[in-house]
């Protein structure tokens, strides 16, 4: 029994070496070039980019989302916030920082299949996932992804940047 037992405990440790090495952390060899804390009245909003409907604002906490590679940005919606069926070329994290953010999947807007998501909520959004979101008050919502940040809409007509 011991022996087996100091046999899950190695290859737990292996496996973790093995992973950290993969995607290495702390200050030599991360991802991030410098340490960083933002405070929530640090964060500097703007309005969004013309992809997603006028009213929502975005702050970049790092990375640049119109380039490749990572970036975290939030977005604040405000109560009523529509975003219509739509995809993104890279996976997507998402985590619900204020409110509650109602969400969709698929290609067809269908009130009776969203979910609620309150504060501390968290959705894994793979490649080319078609979902849709309404928001219910004002949220805010911290996303991770890879850039170039980018929306396909399902339908073209509900794309802001075809509206006249």
């Amino acid at each position: 029994m011991k022996r087996l037992a100091f046999a899950a405990a190695l290859g737990v440790v292996l496996a973790a070496t093995v992973l950290a090495q993969q995607h290495p952390t702390g200050t030599s060899g991360s991802m991030s070039a410098k340490s960083m804390m933002v405070a929530p009245s640090e964060a500097s909003w703007s309005p969004a980019p013309p992809s997603l409907p006028a009213g929502a604002e975005i702050t970049v906490l790092e990375g640049d989302p119109g380039k490749a590679g990572p970036f975290t940005i939030q977005m604040r919606f405000p109560d009523g916030y529509k975003v219509m069926p739509h995809w993104h070329p890279t996976d997507e994290r998402q985590t619900i920082v204020k409110g509650t953010v109602m969400m969709g999947m698929g290609e067809k807007w269908d009130d009776a299949d969203m979910k609620a998501l309150p504060e501390g909520g968290y959705v894994v959004l793979p490649a080319r996932h078609t979902h849709y979101v309404v928001t219910k008050g004002e949220a805010i919502m911290q996303i991770q992804a890879e850039g170039p940040f980018e929306i396909t809409y399902v339908n073209s007509t509900d794309d802001p940047r075809n509206k006249k």
